[in-house]
């Protein structure tokens, strides 16, 4: 029988949660008993075997990492020693995991690159161009050299750790995918959503601060009109190349 996949989340708002594992999921194209979940904000990683998946796609979160460390709660600090440990891992051995938003802040930490707060982006579609890399990469090669891809992150990579592979960058994050050894991989963007599953999201975080929360309406609209269709196959081809 073929290994599940792991759907890592580190969301402490539950309305969110469950929403982030079905994108994921359906982007994924596996059915819930492939896709196991474990909540970083309730169980730690401790609670699964690593060994036991075939790949594990870490999702996003409203921390930073770029938080000064007296101001992080100690949930934040119990998932990013969490998330440290699976970076290590993954790098150690080459696995299969793919970093999203608040992971790929934890694994560029982990790699000894800079995260910072110059190239965050407010909760709308940019476009996504692909490096000769990462058009001929296995994984980023499966997307359009320029693809539109939603993104809403209040720090990024400034720096790109040494060992790093730069696959795909926008005018305003230079860093929004890489790559590190064959299978670890890390985007700013968000892979799994479709336009109206971030609108949801947005509704959940208008306080957090990736936009004034008076102007909902606007990024809803904003977020409505644009035509983001092809991120969603990057989570389909990882599970393709994990299996």
């Amino acid at each position: 029988m073929s290994r599940p996949f792991l759907f890592l989340s580190a969301r402490p708002e539950t309305e969110a949660v469950g929403p982030e594992y079905e994108a994921v999921r359906r982007a994924m194209g596996l059915d819930a008993a492939r896709l196991e979940h474990l909540r970083l904000d309730v169980e730690s990683l401790d609670a699964v075997r690593l060994d036991d998946y075939a790949g594990i796609v870490v999702g996003g979160s409203p921390f930073n990492v770029t938080t000064p460390a007296a101001n992080k709660s100690a949930m934040q600090q119990r998932i990013e020693t969490d998330l440290a440990r699976l970076a290590e891992w993954a790098v150690e051995g080459d696995r299969h995991v793919l970093f999203t938003c608040y992971g790929i802040g934890v694994l560029t930490r982990v790699l000894g690159g800079e995260v910072g707060t110059l190239h965050g982006e407010d909760a709308a579609a940019v476009e996504v161009t692909l490096s000769a890399a990462g058009r001929d990469d296995r994984l980023a090669g499966a997307l359009p050299a320029r693809f539109d891809a939603l993104v809403g992150h209040k720090e990024a990579t400034a720096v790109l750790p040494q060992e790093a592979v730069l696959l795909g960058g926008s005018a305003g994050c230079p860093v929004q995918l890489y790559r590190v050894g064959e299978h670890v991989y890390a985007t700013q963007f968000h892979p799994e959503v479709s336009t109206a599953d971030f609108i949801a999201r947005a509704r959940v975080y208008r306080h957090h601060g990736y936009f004034p929360a008076h102007e909902l309406t606007a990024v809803e609209r904003r977020l409505g009109e644009a035509s983001v269709t092809e991120p969603q196959r990057l989570l389909r081809r990882f599970a393709e190349l994990a299996a």
